[in-house]
């Protein structure tokens, strides 16, 4: 069976396609204003290079930043929130502290929902779900005039304690979407039935604000792929790392806020498995953002919480929260089209501001004038003007050279050349810092680990970022350009469930949980199988637990297939091997408690694609030309080989500085670093022991 992937960045529209013996691959700009169009665009491309008819294609995996860009650029649907009286302001009071303490300038994340579009209702539950005062349903009735007035296009339902008892957001739900037929409304315990009313309100909160504009484009991209002749299922990548159906993501698009940067990391942990590396540093950048991943023994580090557009120093607290499960990376406002410039201080900084597909940067010639990433790379020739994006779009180095001299050289008093330096090791360092704060976030360090970079900028910075942080290993996967879309051809279709049901070790209900898991496997299985009818289902069972009166938890996994009397005992034992794990010592005497349980339903994934084609030449590789490549090391030109990647062998050697070309991206060799291709088709960079060779000199 053929398939085909495509990913939707902020700057270039990726197209797979794989049959059950080759890998045809695009790459396209994307259209901010119909990414639909931007799709079928690529998709013609890609099958044409494949020689298939659109009837010939069995499965379409999508993954998109739509719903992500919404989010940061404010570009939503006009979205009110409605929540319990005396409520109003929890999504603006937040956690209230600061997350930079002693600064006394710093700007918290302003609420999707302004103040004059957030209103509220009389009624009440309390812990226990019990109704201490019941819903005012004539106040909402008169509440949805002025929502009609105000031409509210979306709203977000959430109350007190409704994850435990929905019965008032349901029922207001229902009124409102009588009185408001055409405004799509959000549950917050469906979108999000856990306790902490603000991750909860947020969450739903940016599911409403982005649902109108994904399920627009979603409804409208099946309608066009219909008509192309496609008639095959539709699943769209999740950012927990799965795939669900169509149907699923218009109801709860915010799931698929990370769908891009988890397709890349479930590449990199596929491309790991091959080499056999445990330790790992996935590193993703395109044209408008970077991803950072740690990943070791084959498992992402995976979480229900996520901060989108971290700003103050990426730090935690400085983004939009969201509880959705999410593969943990950092993600920032580094790719190539990010935008530098010169602040009031002499200093350089690139982005997170992007120039994107449209006008682009400056060499593209479609409008743009800002500096990009991208033009100091042409400027430091690092991209074959030519053949960018392969041969599909004509760089003008003119151009990049006037926006570089205009902006960044001339306020710093430098030539050209070295303004495009500057702009290239700032990206670099901000990338590298953000692998490190990722890193430390999580317990880890950086030492030891292997690089693998994918992307349409990152094999050009890889190596110049592996020797900021100090490591010696890069892997350069095929098809490295497109690697997100390759990723999601390797996502397993799963759908997981969260509820919050508070309880105590001691004093487990058991029928009552195992009723609670039946119903959430029902729910799980149901959406798992629209995608994969008659797949072997794995279902996998874990509890967030915490010592009683701390304030957050860890997951553990639960391995009983039903409770029992003797389940306490055995989570108890569980629970504090991870904590004394993660802690280095439990808290002895503490009574133990469950705030949610999840529940996981998992096809099988397809974990191996096509055989990459490589040569079998043996020894030094043949370049194929040559190019100025600017060398940080001698501060100037030097005239480096260019190899094109389809024509290296295994075994055979590349010495840096030198350039490996192919047509989605470009491989930049750095003078310390060795390459070679392996059997997988991957390009290996090896640091050299250069510093002994340059003290025994």
């Amino acid at each position: 069976m053929s398939r085909l992937a495509v990913d939707i960045g902020g700057t270039f529209t990726d197209v797979v396609v794989e049959t059950p013996t080759q890998r045809f691959s695009t790459k396209v700009l994307t259209n901010k204003a119909a990414p639909e169009l931007g799709v079928l665009d690529g998709v013609r491309k890609a099958l044409a290079l494949a020689a298939l008819h659109p009837s010939e294609i069995g499965l379409i995996v999508h993954g998109t930043t739509l719903a992500t860009n919404a989010i940061i650029e404010r570009k939503g649907a006009v979205t009110a929130l409605v929540t319990t009286e005396g409520f109003r302001d929890t999504v603006e009071m937040a956690y209230e502290h600061r997350f930079a303490q002693y600064d006394l300038f710093i700007e918290k994340p302003k609420p999707l929902v302004p103040r004059p579009l957030r209103f509220t209702v009389p009624e009440r539950l309390d812990v226990r779900g019990q109704v201490r005062l019941a819903l005012d349903e004539p106040a909402l009735l008169r509440l949805a005039g002025t929502l009609r007035a105000r031409k509210v296009e979306s709203i977000a339902i959430g109350f007190l304690h409704s994850y435990i008892n929905p019965m008032h957001e349901q029922r207001a739900g229902a009124i409102l979407a009588a009185e408001l037929p055409d405004v799509r409304i959000t549950l917050s315990s469906d979108v999000c039935p856990e306790l902490r009313e603000y991750e909860r309100f947020t969450t739903a909160c940016a599911n409403a604000y982005v649902q109108p504009l994904m399920a627009r484009y979603l409804g409208e991209l099946r309608e066009q792929l219909q008509v192309e002749g496609f008639s095959c299922p539709i699943l769209l990548m999740t950012s927990g790392g799965g795939l669900t159906t169509l149907e699923t993501a218009v109801r709860f698009p915010i799931r698929l806020v990370e769908s891009g940067p988890a397709g890349g990391a479930i590449l990199a942990t596929v491309v790991a498995a091959e080499l056999g590396l445990r330790r790992i540093l996935s590193f993703d950048m395109g044209g408008t953002t970077a991803k950072i991943c740690v990943i070791d023994d084959g498992k992402p580090m995976a979480s229900r919480s996520f901060e989108v557009d971290r700003q103050y120093l990426f730090m935690k607290g400085s983004g939009f929260p969201v509880r959705i499960p999410v593969i943990e990376m950092v993600e920032i406002g580094a790719g190539g089209g990010s935008i530098a410039g010169v602040d009031a201080m002499k200093r350089v900084q690139v982005g997170p501001d992007s120039a994107g597909s449209d006008p682009g940067p400056a060499c593209y010639a479609r409008g743009g004038s800002e500096p990009t990433v991208t033009d100091g790379n042409l400027i430091l020739g690092r991209i074959d003007p030519e053949h960018f994006a392969g041969g599909s779009i004509r760089l003008e180095t003119e151009r990049a050279e006037t926006a570089i001299a205009r902006q960044v050289a001339v306020p710093l008093g430098i030539d050209p050349l070295l303004a495009a330096f500057a702009i290239s090791e700032m990206v670099e360092e901000n990338m590298a810092n953000a692998a490190r704060v990722h890193a430390v976030e999580r317990g880890t360090d950086l030492s030891g680990r292997a690089m693998i970079a994918f992307g349409g900028s990152a094999p050009l910075h890889a190596a110049r970022l592996a020797e900021k942080l100090g490591i010696a290993e890069v892997i350069i996967p095929a098809s490295a350009g497109v690697g997100s879309a390759v990723g999601f051809l390797r996502a397993p279709i799963s759908f997981q469930v969260v509820r919050s049901r508070p309880s105590l070790l001691g004093s487990l209900d058991d029928a009552g949980l195992n009723t609670l898991f039946d119903a959430m496997e029902a729910e799980a299985t149901q959406v798992v199988r629209l995608g994969a009818p008659g797949a072997d289902i794995v279902i996998t069972r874990s509890a967030d637990m915490r010592y009683q009166g701390q304030g957050h938890e860890i997951a553990v996994q639960i391995d009983d297939a039903r409770f029992d009397a003797e389940s306490g005992t055995r989570l108890r034992t569980a629970f504090e091997d991870a904590y004394r794990t993660m802690f280095g010592r439990g808290i002895p005497g503490l009574e133990i408690e469950v705030t949610s349980w999840t529940l996981t339903a998992t096809a099988p994934a397809v974990t191996a694609g096509p055989a990459m084609g490589v040569n079998t030449g043996a020894g030094h590789a043949q370049p194929a030309g040559q190019r100025r490549l600017f060398d940080p090391q001698h501060g100037a030109y030097r005239t480096v080989p260019v190899y094109r990647r389809a024509e290296l062998g295994p075994q055979q050697t590349i010495s840096g500085p030198a350039v490996i070309a192919e047509d989605e991206t470009t491989t930049v060799v750095t003078t310390d670093f060795d390459a070679r291709v392996d059997q997988t088709g991957a390009i290996r960079l090896l640091k050299r022991r250069v510093e002994v060779a340059r003290e025994a000199a």
